[in-house]
């Protein structure tokens, strides 16, 4: 059994499609571990007030019918606050899409979740260390079962959580508490916006992971080039980048 202080929250979204700035959750499902080893379960379609195209369709199988008078995001995401409070995280491949993605949507509905105390456990990571393959061969190899169902996220993100379990009985080196699998898992340029748009270097410094000033310290950037900042704040970034750099710009700011 996980050795877990807080609930450890997996969880596993369907969207409209893949930019996070644009595109819209349209189900997302939490299975919340307990640190006496119960779970709990929430799982809900979602309006996305948007048109799901046809070719993301074709991969969830959700159409525009079928949430068509299901509650928006910002309807359902106080209940869904409520359920994640005080929670860890953890999912499949999840830091790469759905976390960023989910921080999106929460901003969108005017809730600023606080992740700066948030630890995330990637179990892809585990396997892809382990055994490279995907969520279905994960489930086959580590739980000896056929994964049906793929692509629905309460299956998904089942599936996930039993995986971790799994790992845990097979690999020894493994410790049971979210400390040890959030730094096992986390990768070598930690991420400070969820979107890796800023990351950290090795010396820890905050610092740009694309574009021109590609490694460069994000604080000493504004510093020197004025326009960078606004460029961003107007530009196509997600909602959380623009607010960690903001703190960025107000930290450099106030402590000048």
């Amino acid at each position: 059994m996980l050795q877990l202080t807080r609930p450890l929250a997996f969880f596993d979204l369907e969207t409209t499609g893949l930019n996070i700035s644009n595109d819209r959750i349209i189900e997302i499902s939490v299975l919340k571990a307990m640190p006496d080893g119960s779970t709990q379960s929430l799982t809900q379609r979602l309006n996305p007030g948007i048109p799901i195209p046809a070719e993301v369709t074709k991969i969830h199988g959700i159409t525009d019918a079928d949430v068509a008078d299901q509650p928006t995001f910002r309807e359902f995401a106080p209940r869904l606050m409520k359920f994640m409070e005080n929670c860890d995280f953890a999912g499949y491949n999840s830091g790469y899409f759905d976390l960023p993605m989910l921080a999106e949507e929460l901003l969108r509905a005017g809730q600023d979740f606080d992740w700066s105390d948030v630890r995330m456990v990637d179990v892809q990571t585990i396997f892809h260390k382990n055994e490279p393959r995907d969520l279905k061969a994960a489930y086959r190899f580590y739980c000896n079962k056929d994964l049906q169902g793929a692509h629905s996220a309460e299956v998904d993100i089942t599936a996930t959580y039993e995986v971790l379990l799994g790992q845990l009985e097979r690999y020894p080196e493994l410790k049971r508490d979210v400390d040890f699998l959030h730094r096992y898992t986390i990768r070598n340029n930690q991420s400070v916006d969820l979107a890796g748009r800023i990351v950290r270097d090795a010396q820890g410094r905050e610092v740009f992971s694309f574009g021109k000033y590609k490694g460069q310290a994000v604080a000493e950037v504004f510093a020197r080039d004025k326009g960078y900042y606004q460029w961003m704040m107007e530009g196509d970034f997600p909602a959380y980048t623009k607010k960690i750099i903001t703190r960025i710009r107000l930290n450099a700011f106030n402590a000048s």
